[in-house]
C-alpha cells in the first residue's frame, strides 16, 4: 500500500513516503532536501544518508546530505550578480583565494508542507517557500518569489518539480542546480570500485583557480571521455568541479536525457533523469574517500550572468514578473 506520513528523524519533522518499492524522506524544514531515498526491493540506498545523522549534523552541512536543490548555485565571482535591470552584491560566503558567493540561501531555509497524500499510484508531498523582506537575504536580492516543490514516489521512482514564481515587479534571476550526492557504494553489499559512471557530456568549461569559468569550451580528452563511455569510477580518486556541456544519451537503447550509475558486480542501475533546461553537469566527489560523489545538473554555467557568452550558450534566463519557471528529475532504478 503506498503511503504518506509525517515522522520524526532525530529531531527532524519529515514527510515519508512509501510507493513503488521505494522509501523517501523528505525534511522540509531543510530546504525540502530529500535526504533518503531508498529502493527496499533491490537494495539500493540511492543518496548519501546516515541512521545517526541529527537535524544539527544536516543543517550544517545542508549542500552534502540528500538531494539538496540551490538557487544561485555554484559560484558568483566577488558576490556580484548582474542581471537585465539591476546588479545585486550577494554575500562573499567562499573566502580567499576563490571570494565568491556560493549556492544561496534556498536549501537552507524552512519549507511549508501544503499537501500530502497517497493512492493506488502513487505518494505525494507538496512543500513551498515564500521569499520576501522578512529573509535575511532579501537585503542582498530583494526580489520575491515563491518556490513550490512537488515530490511524487511510484513504481517510476521519485520524481521531483520544482517551480519558482515571480511575485515582484522586477526580473528574477534564475540559475538552479541540485547537489545530488549519489552513495557509494549505492547497491547493499557492493564495493566502490565496480561503480561506474555514465554522463552524455559535450564540450568542457575550462574554469580558472577561483573555479570560476575562462569562456572556453575545450575539446574533450581521454579523461573527459570516460564520463561519456560509461568507463569513469566516480570515487577513489579526486574529481574536483569537471564542468560539461550536457547532451543526450541513452539508456536501454532509447533517448535519455541524464546519467547513470552502475554497479558492474550486479549490473544494477541507479538512473538520474533530468528535464532539458538543465544544460550542464558538475561532477565533483569531495576528494574522493567520503562515501559519495556529486553529479551536480545546472541550468545555468557557474557565475553565467557576469560572462560575455551569449544567454543561449550560458543558460542564464530571467522569469518576467508574474511568469514562472518549472524543472523537472527523476530517479529509478533499472536491472
Amino acid at each position: 500500500m503506498n503511503t504518506t506520513k509525517t515522522v520524526n528523524f532525530n529531531g527532524l519533522s519529515c514527510i515519508q513516503l512509501n510507493a513503488g518499492g521505494y522509501e523517501a524522506l523528505i525534511a522540509y524544514e531543510v530546504g525540502s532536501n530529500v535526504i533518503r531515498l531508498r529502493d527496499n526491493k533491490n537494495g539500493i540506498e540511492f543518496f548519501r544518508f546516515k541512521e545517526s545523522n541529527t537535524a544539527e549534523d544536516i543543517k550544517q552541512s545542508a549542500e552534502v546530505w540528500g538531494l539538496p536543490t540551490l538557487y544561485l548555485p555554484n559560484r558568483f565571482a566577488d558576490g556580484i550578480l548582474k542581471a537585465s535591470d539591476a546588479v545585486y552584491q550577494l554575500p562573499v560566503n567562499e573566502k580567499a583565494p576563490y571570494n565568491n558567493h556560493i549556492h544561496g540561501f534556498l536549501h537552507k531555509r524552512e519549507h511549508t508542507v501544503i499537501q500530502q497524500g497517497a493512492d493506488v499510484n502513487c505518494a505525494w508531498v507538496k512543500t513551498q517557500y515564500f521569499y520576501d523582506e522578512k529573509d535575511e537575504f532579501f537585503q542582498y536580492l530583494p526580489v520575491k518569489f515563491i518556490a513550490e516543490y512537488t515530490f511524487t514516489l511510484s513504481q517510476y521512482g521519485l520524481e521531483k518539480t520544482v517551480k519558482f514564481t515571480n511575485l515582484s515587479d522586477k526580473m528574477l534571476p534564475m540559475s538552479l542546480a541540485s547537489h545530488t550526492t549519489i552513495n557509494t557504494p549505492f547497491v547493499d553489499g557492493g564495493k566502490e570500485g565496480d561503480i561506474r559512471l555514465t554522463v552524455p557530456v559535450g564540450k568542457k568549461c575550462e574554469l580558472n583557480e577561483r573555479c570560476l569559468p575562462t569562456e572556453r569550451l575545450k575539446t574533450l580528452t581521454m579523461y573527459d571521455l570516460e564520463y561519456k563511455t560509461g568507463n569513469k569510477c566516480p570515487v577513489l580518486q579526486i574529481i574536483d568541479n569537471d564542468m560539461y556541456v550536457a547532451e543526450w544519451g541513452s539508456l536501454n537503447n532509447e533517448d535519455f536525457y541524464g546519467v547513470v550509475v552502475e554497479d558492474i558486480a550486479s549490473e544494477k542501475k541507479l538512473c538520474y533523469q533530468v528535464s532539458e533546461n538543465y544544460k550542464f553537469w558538475i561532477i565533483w566527489n569531495d576528494r574522493g574517500f567520503n562515501g559519495y560523489f556529486c553529479p551536480e545538473p545546472m541550468t545555468a554555467m557557474i557565475d553565467a550572468p557576469n560572462l560575455s557568452l551569449p544567454a543561449d550558450v550560458t543558460g542564464y534566463c530571467e522569469v518576467k514578473p508574474g511568469d514562472s519557471y518549472e524543472a523537472q528529475e527523476r530517479f529509478f532504478t533499472k536491472l
